[in-house]
């Protein structure tokens, strides 16, 4: 008895999906099961891992629009500063001239982190030399 292709590719759907449809029933019969479980009972949580890449998208996002207000401020000069994100917060590296460009440095990057903190990991070097 010779059966055809698409008769057999038909029942082992079938078979296929009756499997894949009874898991489910089996699975969701188990959660509904863990509902009633007693309070002394730890109940176990499975979270999703944090999203990497939208955190990092938002970081260099943040971390352009930080560069950029650096660079744009007519007085400041911002050749030996780097700009990166940490942990949400701004960190600001490298060196600046006078007492008035590290403080100047910190607001402009204040201002355009908005509600992010500014860290200042800023070397002071006095005279201008760098």
């Amino acid at each position: 008895m010779k059966v055809s292709y698409n008769k057999s590719l038909l029942v082992n759907c079938a078979f296929l999906g009756s499997i894949a449809c009874g898991s489910s029933g089996l699975a969701m019969q188990a959660r509904a099961q863990n509902v009633y479980t007693p309070a002394s009972s730890q109940p176990v949580s499975v979270t999703a891992p944090p999203t990497q890449s939208a955190d990092s998208f938002a970081d260099a996002k943040l971390a352009k629009r930080v560069k950029n207000a650096l660079h744009s401020d007519p007085y400041f000069d911002d050749e030996h500063v780097t700009v990166s994100v940490e942990n949400g917060a701004v960190v600001l590296r490298g060196s600046v001239g006078s007492e008035w460009d590290l403080r100047d440095a910190i607001r402009i990057a204040s201002r355009a982190a908005g509600d992010k903190r500014v860290v200042d990991n800023l070397s002071l070097k006095l005279g201008g030399s760098r």
